[in-house]
């Protein structure tokens, strides 16, 4: 449906222009980040999960049908989102790593005293307890001890998140031998307590507090991130519940090591027997569900206030979930599942919507943002505006880049035979640098592991690595090529 609405661009340029004149207001900005959702759960990208809410801003919205994080991993991907800036170059390269207090987000981009600003929900940028980097209104819902180890010097270990004090008081108590509540634990409330819930309550807080002043507010939900349970596990019956085409699939010796050590844990743990992907799917499914409630009460209460025409509304995830695809879960492979998220962009006043085919890169969000609420382009940020796309307007399809650095979160099943324990811990260490051009090829090289290359046109599903292909020598080069380009640019001094 978006994409019969690309026809409409240029009456939505009109729409706007007459909306821009009738506000006299500096645009608002509202943000939905939800945890680890994939581009396909909404229907806009061929998706059948239930999310009506969110079906429906995609009809108002540019729909970028090709949009790709930084690094498939939450604190990576984060860090650009906030900072227009690589992992690599900012520090923030694997989980449970603080971003320093010298890169400054968005907030402290904008740099403009008249908005209010607010971050709600799971931050995972360090510390997850107090208000930092120019956001003033701070909700958090994280207590894992995890993160407690991030809280920064001179601050209080003992303090528990605002979802923690929800939960107290309504005289619930944490798992015997815990004191705090894992993440396990909220996963088997009821709706209203959920995490979910309690950031819809606390965003629609905010909207009324401060509908009369120009606003920032990131409403960051937890979910659908695994442990793959919540209120909507029934939600989807199992025969609406595809298991993707390649879950049967057994990689080769021409794939990394890394990906067939991953492949062969994740089985163990979700894929034995085989149904079993099928009902995680499902509970992955349901709390998809459970966030487009919430994002439909928060748009609810924007329309409701007389916000709707002055407020920017944008829906994205920090990373996908391959859920299945390759007989893999969660994140941190290159595969299109992982790194392909949903980004919806609704402007002032949009009514039609319409789909955006080219590739884009999260490396471009905050310039996108920054030039949408009339900000000239941050020093910082080394990325592009896409701003001109959300308007309807054109530009010229470019190669986006992508990183992998190793991490602390091996997967490797216990007693495997697949590689003795030198080539294991070699590669676990391997770093990736990919590129993925407007044509459709996709070229990821490594420093210590199995190189790939696909033709994302005819092998969507990546099951044809062509890397060794003679035919595809000049493809290979040309790319490998860009990639040390981009690289040297970039700053990055990972030899691939």
């Amino acid at each position: 449906m978006c994409g019969r609405l690309r026809d409409d661009a240029r009456g939505l340029l009109f729409d706007l222009k007459v909306q821009q004149a009738k506000s006299r207001r500096k645009p608002n900005l509202l943000v939905f980040l939800p945890d680890q959702q994939r581009a396909d759960t909404i229907k806009s990208y061929g998706g059948r999960v239930h999310t009506p809410n969110l079906d429906q801003l995609a009809a108002q919205s540019a729909v970028f049908q090709q949009a790709y994080v930084t690094q498939p991993i939450c604190t990576p991907s984060r860090s650009s989102l906030m900072t227009g800036t690589w992992p690599h170059a900012n520090g923030c390269t694997r989980n449970f790593l603080i971003l320093d207090p010298h890169w400054r987000c968005l907030p402290e981009l904008i740099a403009d005293a008249d908005y209010r600003s607010g971050y709600i929900g799971k931050w995972h940028l360090g510390n997850e307890m107090f208000a930092q980097h120019g956001f003033e209104e701070w909700v958090s819902v994280e207590n894992d001890p995890r993160y407690q180890k991030l809280v920064s010097p001179g601050r209080d270990h003992a303090v528990v998140s605002e979802y923690s004090k929800f939960l107290f008081a309504r005289g619930l108590k944490p798992r015997a031998g815990r004191d705090y509540f894992d993440n396990w634990f909220a996963t088997y409330l009821p709706i209203e307590l959920s995490k979910s819930k309690f950031l819809e309550g606390k965003a629609c807080e905010f909207l009324e507090n401060y509908k009369s002043e120009p606003f920032v507010l990131f409403v960051a939900f937890f979910e659908p991130h695994s442990p793959y349970n919540g209120p909507l596990n029934e939600e989807h019956q199992l025969d609406e519940v595809d298991v993707d085409p390649t879950a049967g699939d057994v990689f080769g010796p021409d794939m990394p090591l890394r990906y067939r050590l991953r492949q062969e844990s994740d089985r163990k743990r979700y894929g034995d027997p085989p149904e079993k992907y099928r009902e995680a799917k499902r509970n992955y499914f349901g709390l998809v569900s459970l966030v487009d409630r919430s994002v439909g009460a928060v748009l609810a209460k924007l329309e409701t206030l007389g916000l709707v025409d002055n407020t920017i509304v944008i829906h994205t995830s920090d990373h996908g979930d391959m859920m299945t695809a390759h007989g893999l879960m969660r994140k941190e492979v290159l595969f299109q599942e992982a790194v392909r998220v949903p980004y919806l962009v609704r402007l002032p006043g949009q009514r039609s919507g319409f789909s955006i085919p080219q590739p884009v890169s999260h490396i471009d969000f905050a310039p996108t943002v920054l030039d949408l609420l009339g900000k000239g382009l941050h020093e910082q940020c080394v990325g592009r505006s896409r701003a001109p796309l959300v308007r309807g307007e054109s530009m010229a399809p470019e190669t986006i880049f992508l990183q992998w650095t190793p991490g602390k979160t091996p997967k490797v099943a216990k007693g495997t035979k697949l590689a003795s324990s030198a080539q294991i811990e070699r590669a676990l260490g391997e770093s990736t640098r990919a590129a993925i051009t407007p044509e459709g090829w996709k070229l990821c090289l490594r420093d210590k592991d199995k190189n790939e290359l696909y033709n994302l046109r005819s092998d969507p599903h990546e099951q044809h690595n062509l890397f060794s292909a003679s035919e595809q020598k000049d493809v290979v080069s040309r790319l490998g090529a860009e990639i040390r380009r981009w690289q040297k640019h970039a700053g990055d001094s990972v030899e691939v």
